[in-house]
């Protein structure tokens, strides 16, 4: 049981990332942009994120300082994902070429400004982990799922599964939520009963920005202590995450868990005594998680339910 519970703790420290970034990705396609941004969002929260943690390491307790990280990496998501809203909605501009422009931008800002601001002129971001939850009171105590998801945590797993709750009811449950999908679905039929399809989509995006650059720490603080200007692809895998969960909250779920487990068995693989024993070379462990998404995408891709407006730039005053 000792390897079950091991794999899936590391699962949860790879799925929730996963999980934020895709939710964050589906409000933004809910409304109609498509937002493939995600990587180069999560780099910058990451970057800010992981800058705060150094300088003030050492200042307040773990969990706190973790926290405030979180919501700085929110705002810097926000405010970088403002550059892809307003080239879309306000600028008509090529979704898609928008957000490869701020993939291609991220990292070499945050490489450049890392250099500038630290005493050692270095791109690495290095930071001190003091964020591990070794056993949640009372709840660490539960036979088997205390073991698994209450020991060796971090605040960020139980975070992920909040912003989901939220998710899953603003979309389904509100008034928010309905607007938002319509504005995703027929923007003019939306425009046509008063709804301020710009004023939603700019909403979409701003929440996927947030939640991006959540996601980009949340991938950081628990698998390494330096940030060095990449999130190994994850915000692309996230969009792969968003489409095999046909843009629903709860499907999103279990896919970022699928992919979760092909990215623990890529860095994890050495501590599963059954993939050890059978000798299987360790580059082919490390490919699964991009194979496995190439397969899925090939046999989701054909019944995909995409939001039918993503991408088509809105003009209110066509019809």
């Amino acid at each position: 049981m000792s390897v079950v519970y091991f794999v899936v703790q590391q699962m949860m420290l790879f799925s929730i990332p996963l999980l934020i970034v895709a939710l964050g990705a589906m409000y933004s396609e809910r409304s109609g942009i498509i937002n493939i941004a995600m990587e180069g969002i999560m780099l910058m929260g990451a970057f800010a994120g992981t800058l705060f943690l150094k300088f003030t390491d050492g200042t307040m307790s773990g969990q706190l300082q973790l926290i405030l990280a979180i919501l700085i990496s929110a705002v810097v998501g926000i405010v970088f994902s403002l550059l892809h809203a307003y080239a879309s909605i306000n600028m008509k501009a090529d979704q898609t070429i928008s957000g490869t422009a701020l993939n291609m931008f991220a990292p070499a800002f945050a490489i450049f400004t890392a250099r500038i601001v630290q005493p050692e002129h270095v791109q690495q971001v290095q930071f001190t982990n003091t964020f591990r939850i070794a056993r949640v009171p009372i709840l660490g105590d539960i036979p088997v799922i205390g073991d698994m998801l209450f020991k060796n945590a971090y605040i960020t797993t139980y975070i992920g599964f909040v912003i989901l709750a939220v998710a899953t009811y603003a979309l389904y449950k509100t008034r928010f939520g309905l607007r938002l999908r319509a504005c995703g679905e027929h923007p003019q039929a939306a425009d046509s009963v008063g709804v301020n399809v710009y004023r939603m989509q700019y909403a979409g995006v701003i929440i996927s920005g947030a939640l991006g650059g959540i996601g980009g720490l949340v991938f950081v603080v628990p698998t390494s202590t330096n940030f060095n200007a990449t999130v190994a692809g994850y915000g692309f895998l996230a969009i792969a995450v968003l489409i095999f969960g046909q843009w629903k909250p709860i499907r999103i779920l279990f896919a970022s868990f699928f992919f979760g487990l092909m990215k623990t068995i890529a860095a994890s693989y050495s501590g599963i005594p059954i993939l050890v024993d059978l000798g299987i070379p360790s580059y082919f462990y490390k490919m699964t998680p991009y194979i496995a998404t190439l397969i899925v995408l090939v046999f989701t891709s054909k019944n995909s339910q995409a939001p039918k407006a993503e991408g088509i730039p809105y003009d209110k005053g066509a019809r």
